[in-house]
């Protein structure tokens, strides 16, 4: 079945009756990756939350491949509090067993999970969460105990209700499903490289879409609705998870192996930068060096040309790479199939994109030149402390 077919079929079962903006509700409970909702939910129950606690939060979710939230809390108890204690005071450590450093701060007693659903549980790993940090914090008891038992929050709001894959192994189409029925499409995409491998995955940021495009199946469905920040980072989580089992299940050195997805682009269904928050909230948390830490320009916006938007992306998130659609080589001939486009005239959309460019170059130029200090600083400290150099 093809792309406009399945769309079509999408249209049908997802009963679209024009380009109505505001019919879907929030999901309830919420997505635990919508890091605002949390931190405001937070604050309402008292249980305030310093930012470098929150970042050990997600790095360790991350770490943890998301589960649900009491399997996490659980987890962290047996594992990661574990550590912490060991760092900070080795002999105290050495004093406490694992039931009585447990039982300190919970009543819950974990279970250790049978060796083969370990292996099943592989977590994620990046640059940032593989590494040992010393220095990491732990979590308050108090809101350990709110994941724990909060009824607000959980560790994913959708599910995949169908996955096609092609007859080369190298494209998943993930039809996901919406707490409220709705679905939408992200689609996985591998590529082999010499002596490695690299996933793509193109998510979507709207039910529908509300540009009308005349090309597009999408824009002839009308726009039933935004996709939250965590709805849009479900589906990332959806994607590692086929890439993980996937990884466990190939031979250890025979084949070429994909374990993460390195590149996101938003392409899927709707126009991202008409539901700019929730996407931008989503691309930091991609590009969140405790979480997916994707580099930058590996995160990808498309747009149908939205210019307002366009610079406010540029001001927020330059190092987001933007991508146009255009589809006609001038203004007459764009209009006539990109309705928007009568509000958005091309001389301006190049300049928009030009400014963007350069601001992008910028960021990286910065970004370089950082770690080229960083770098030099390491080296220098190094030869420091070489034999006579004091």
């Amino acid at each position: 079945q093809d792309s406009f077919s399945l769309c079509q079929t999408l249209q049908t079962n997802m009963g679209y009756q024009g380009k109505v903006k505001g019919r879907r509700q929030a999901p309830y409970p919420n997505s635990i990756l919508d890091r605002k909702a949390l931190t405001e939910a937070l604050e309402e129950a008292g249980i305030p939350l310093k930012r470098i606690h929150m970042d050990a939060f997600y790095q360790a979710l991350h770490r943890q491949h998301y589960p649900p939230l009491p399997q996490f809390v659980e987890t962290y108890y047996a594992n990661e509090r574990k550590e912490y204690w060991k760092r900070r005071d080795p002999q105290e450590e050495e004093k406490k067993s694992d039931k009585d450093d447990i039982a300190m701060a919970t009543d819950v007693q974990p279970q250790p999970a049978p060796p083969q659903q370990q292996q099943q549980q592989r977590p994620l790993k990046n640059a940032v969460t593989s590494r040992k940090n010393p220095n990491k914090s732990q979590l308050p008891r108090a809101f350990l105990e709110y994941l724990a038992t909060t009824p607000d929050f959980v560790h994913s709001t959708s599910r995949v209700k169908e996955r096609l894959t092609s007859s080369d192994q190298s494209t998943t189409k993930l039809i996901v499903e919406l707490h409220d029925g709705f679905v939408v499409e992200s689609v996985l995409m591998r590529y082999d490289q010499k002596g490695s491998g690299r996933a793509s995955l193109c998510v979507s940021s709207q039910c529908g879409c509300a540009m009308g495009c005349t090309f597009c199946a999408t824009g002839t469905m009308g726009l039933s609705g935004n996709l939250t920040t965590g709805e849009i980072l479900e589906q990332l989580v959806h994607a590692d998870h086929i890439l993980a089992e996937e990884y466990m299940a190939r031979p250890e050195k025979t084949d070429k192996k994909i374990d993460l997805v390195r590149n996101v682009v938003f392409m899927g269904m709707g126009e991202p930068l008409d539901n700019y928050t929730n996407v931008t909230e989503a691309c930091r948390a991609m590009i969140d060096r405790s979480r997916w830490n994707l580099a930058h320009g590996r995160v990808t916006v498309s747009t149908v040309g939205l210019i307002s938007q366009i610079r406010r992306l540029t001001k927020e998130l330059p190092e987001v790479s933007l991508a146009l659609s255009l589809h006609a080589p001038n203004q007459e001939a764009r209009t006539a199939i990109v309705p928007t486009a009568s509000r958005y005239p091309i001389e301006g959309l190049i300049d928009a994109l030009d400014n963007h460019m350069m601001a992008y170059l910028e960021q990286r130029r910065k970004r370089n030149n950082s770690n080229k200090n960083i770098n030099k600083t390491s080296a220098d400290n190094e030869q420091l402390h070489q034999p006579g150099n004091y």
